[in-house]
C-alpha cells in the first residue's frame, strides 16, 4: 500500500483552502457552466473555438477542485511551536551567511505555506529541516547544490 501523502499547513490555510474550494463549486463552477451553454448555441461544435476554450477551461476548473480537495482530506494541521528559545515552526530567525557576512530574516512554516520570496520557507526545506531546533549562537552547515553553506542563528522570535 502506497504511502499517504500529507500536506502541512497551519488552520489559517486550510481555511482559506476551504473558501477557495466553496467559490470554485458555487460560483465559479456555474460561470463555467453557463460559458460552455452560451458557446453551445453558437452551433457546430466542431468549429466553435468559444465552446472548445470553455471546455479547456472546465477541465482547468475541475483539475483545481480536485487538488484542493486532495490538500483538505490530506491535512496535517500544524501548530507554532511555544519555545522560543529554538527554531520551530511559526519562529521568525535572523541567520548570517557566514561566507557572504549577509544577514537575512525567515518564517519556518508548513510546506504548503511556504513562499520564500516573502521570507517563509518550509519546515522540510533544506535550510528549515537544518536549523528546527537549534539555538540562537548555533552554527548550522546545510549541503546545498550551491555546495555547503554556513549560518549562524542570531535571533528568534515568535
Amino acid at each position: 500500500m502506497a504511502k499517504e501523502t500529507r500536506y502541512k499547513m497551519s488552520e489559517e490555510r486550510l481555511k482559506e483552502l476551504k473558501e477557495e474550494l466553496q467559490y470554485l463549486v458555487n460560483v465559479r463552477e456555474k460561470e463555467v457552466a453557463e460559458q460552455i451553454k452560451e458557446a453551445r448555441s453558437f452551433g457546430d461544435l466542431s468549429e466553435n473555438s468559444e465552446y472548445d476554450e470553455a471546455k479547456t477551461e472546465q477541465g482547468k476548473l475541475y483539475s483545481k477542485i480536485a487538488e484542493i480537495r486532495n490538500l483538505i482530506e490530506n491535512v496535517e494541521i500544524i501548530t507554532n511551536s511555544d519555545e522560543t528559545d529554538k527554531v520551530g515552526i511559526g519562529t521568525i530567525f535572523t541567520v548570517k551567511d557566514l561566507e557572504f557576512d549577509v544577514e537575512d530574516t525567515y518564517q519556518i512554516v508548513g510546506s504548503q505555506e511556504a513562499d520564500p520570496i516573502i521570507a517563509k520557507i518550509s519546515d522540510d526545506s533544506p535550510l528549515g529541516k537544518a536549523l528546527m531546533g537549534h539555538k540562537v549562537g548555533d552554527t548550522v552547515e546545510i549541503d546545498a547544490p550551491a555546495g555547503r553553506l554556513k549560518f549562524e542563528i542570531l535571533k528568534i522570535g515568535k
